[in-house]
This record gives C-alpha cells, structure tokens and sequence, in this order.
C-alpha cells in the first residue's frame, strides 16, 4: 500500500479516538452506549461490504430513488473504501469490528485512564507506526514491519501512557502493544493491541 493510501487509511482509523473522548466527556455509562450502537451498526452493514451482489443491489436502487449526484457521492465513498482497504480483509471481518469489540471490553473491565491510554495508544500508535514505517523505515524485518516504525509506536506509548498511568506502567504498556503490533497478533492486531496495552499497564500497575 502506497503513503497516500496508507494516509487515507490511518486518517479513518484516528475516528477511533472519538472513544477515549467520549469517555473523558461523558463517563463510563455513555461511552459503552456509543461503542455499543456503532458496533450494532458495523455488525449490520457488514454483508454488504463483503457481498458484492449485495453492493450492487443498493446502488441500483440508489439510482432509481434518490438524485444522480448522491448517487456519485455513494460511488466515490465506496471506491475510496476500496482503495484503502487491505487486500486480506476484503473476505474477513472487518478491521473496525474488531477495534469495536475490544474498546467494549476494555473501557467495560479495565480503570478509567487505563481504558483511555490503550484506546488511545491503539489507534494513534498503529497510525503512526504505519506512517513511519512507510516513510522512513529503513531497518526492515521478515514481515514487512521496520525498527523505525516500532519505535514510533513505543514513543507514542511513552507520550500517551506516562500522564496517566506513570512512567513504569507506560514502559511495560507501550512494549506490549509494540509486540502486538508488531506481530499483528490474532484474532487481529485491531483487538490485540488494545487488549495487550490494557493487560500489561493493569498488572504492572494496579495489581
């Protein structure tokens, strides 16, 4: 995927710090209520992203219902989702569900600044370390992943992890999400790299 595609991509995946916001505006309560409508929404809409014939069937009643200009908008929507979608996740669950999921988990079992510190770093250190990495990385690994886009992630964790947590519990967050994303751990690195953070600021902090 090229830089621009991967800016594309990344500028969509950075919606996901509407949580942690959410949260510090509104509480526990509001925010597992958000969290829960999109992922009933994402649930919904996802055979139609999956199943091309679907796909068709909406736009040719799109055509026939609504004006050819809101039309066109809804094909360049769907073509720049397209364009910024990874080739393995065009038959599979989609990345979003899986940030979705572990985001209710998380700000559902895990301390208010623990849950805010993983969303964040999950969405702004993935981001980050897949711009670097395009970018910049020059140390590559087997797996396509560079030295200098893990770093950018582990900083990233520092930075993010460090007013809330402290600076023992922010090292040990921020190399278990390097980890996990840097291994794309399963079912996806969406919902690893929450849950990994979250796991390791939670033990090395409040246990």
């Amino acid at each position: 995927m090229s830089i621009k595609r991967e800016l594309k991509r990344k500028a969509l995946h950075l919606t996901g710090l509407l949580i942690p916001i959410v949260y510090l505006l509104f509480g526990q309560n509001l925010t597992l209520a958000f969290i829960g409508t999109a992922f009933t929404l994402f649930v919904v809409l996802e055979p139609f992203r999956v199943i091309e014939e679907w796909r068709d069937r909406i736009k040719q009643r799109l055509n026939v219902y609504v004006p050819n200009e809101l039309a066109g908008h809804v094909e360049r929507l769907e073509r720049h989702i397209d364009d910024i979608t990874r080739p393995h996740e065009r038959e599979r669950v989609a990345a979003h569900i899986y940030f979705a999921t572990a985001s209710f988990i998380v700000v559902y079992f895990f301390p208010k600044e623990v849950a805010i510190g993983s969303i964040a770093l999950a969405t702004l250190g993935d981001a980050l370390a897949a711009i670097v990495g395009k970018a910049f990385g020059r140390h590559r690994f087997s797996n396509g992943k560079s030295v200098e886009g893990s770093l950018a992630y582990f900083i990233t964790g520092l930075v993010i992890l460090t007013p809330l947590v402290g600076l023992l519990p922010a090292v040990f967050g921020s190399i278990a999400g390097t980890i996990a994303e840097f291994y794309n751990l399963p079912p996806d690195d969406n919902f690893s790299n929450q849950l990994a953070v979250a796991l390791a600021v939670y033990l090395s902090f409040y246990v």
